[in-house]
């Protein structure tokens, strides 16, 4: 979904426009990606503190030790230098956010199937009944699929 570079391009953009605290910006591209992904705290904080140092965002101190982020001027003359990368940018989120062939959810449900199976497997081994189980209940959900 990201190229090298992009994320910081995209969170600024976000900041430009209103400012934000770095959790509604992971919400924001979690939402606009339709829930298929969001960005960790610890590349979203990061990189924050990155577009401060380079003096394209300012933070403010909120409630509690919650920061909001707003973007300066070198930050809205950097989003105007790379304007075509950031319209790539939303127009990549904004078809895979937008369903189609590619839904958002079937891919979210799919990663916590992964891992669903990697935790229960890291636990330890199955025994008879246990692995019948979870073989019975991933043919009904193939059964499923296959019917829909």
């Amino acid at each position: 979904m990201f190229q090298h570079g992009d994320l910081r391009l995209l969170i600024l953009a976000l900041i430009a426009e209103g400012p934000r605290h770095g959790y509604e910006i992971i919400r924001e591209i979690e939402a606009r990606l339709g829930g298929a992904y969001a960005p960790s705290p610890g590349v979203v904080y990061p990189t924050l503190t990155m577009l401060e140092e380079l003096g394209l965002v300012t933070a403010q101190a909120t409630e509690g030790n919650k920061r909001q982020y707003t973007v300066t001027e070198a930050g809205t003359a950097n989003l105007a230098e790379n304007r075509a990368t950031v319209d790539a940018i939303f127009a990549r989120i904004a078809e895979a956010g937008g369903g189609g062939d590619f839904s958002p959810r079937i891919v979210r449900a799919m990663a916590n199937l992964r891992f669903a199976l990697k935790l229960r497997m890291g636990r330890g081994g199955l025994d008879e009944p246990q692995a019948s189980r979870i073989a019975a209940a991933l043919d009904a959900a193939a059964a499923e699929i296959e019917r829909s």
